[in-house]
């Protein structure tokens, strides 16, 4: 019995291994047909999947206004504690304390694209962009506040 499982799979081994060199040797006679991405030369005709994940993003309309209530849903289902999310108490029109966004910490070091941050916002406030070069010296760098300066919340989202 043990001979016969090893001799099968020795044999399965050997073939799995000429089913690889078959394609390679395909690609090999058949160069134009070679699918490989010759990164970094290809930036200018580079095509990600739609379902690519880079980074968190917080996106702001013209007016500079963002859709976060600063509920912190985002940094409770964050595995790792990679957003943080900053609040203070304003004063509205009607004298009414509110709780307000000061800032949106995204640690991208930490940050395993995991979309679970992204799932869990009740009000579509962070998105992830197909952005993927994050190389840097400093990893201070990679620490990123995710609302403009001067950003406050769209009305109508509460």
């Amino acid at each position: 019995m043990f001979l016969k499982d090893y001799i099968s799979d020795v044999y399965n081994g050997v073939s799995s291994l000429l089913k690889g060199m078959r394609k390679t040797g395909y690609y090999f006679t058949h160069p134009k047909e070679i699918i490989t991405e010759q990164y970094p030369d290809n930036r200018a005709t580079l095509k990600l999947a739609d379902r690519f994940k880079g980074e968190v993003i917080m996106p702001h309309d013209e007016n500079n206004e963002h859709a976060c209530t600063g509920c912190t849903a985002c940094e409770i289902a964050c595995p790792n504690g990679t957003i943080k999310v900053v609040t203070k108490s304003e004063v509205n029109a009607e004298g009414k304390k509110k709780k307000a966004v000061d800032a949106l910490v995204y640690r991208l070091e930490l940050c395993t694209m995991c979309n679970l941050c992204v799932v869990a916002c009740p009000s579509d406030a962070i998105k992830m962009a197909p952005n993927f070069e994050h190389s840097v010296f400093d990893r201070t760098k990679l620490t990123k506040i995710l609302n403009k300066p001067g950003s406050k919340i769209r009305e109508g989202i509460e």
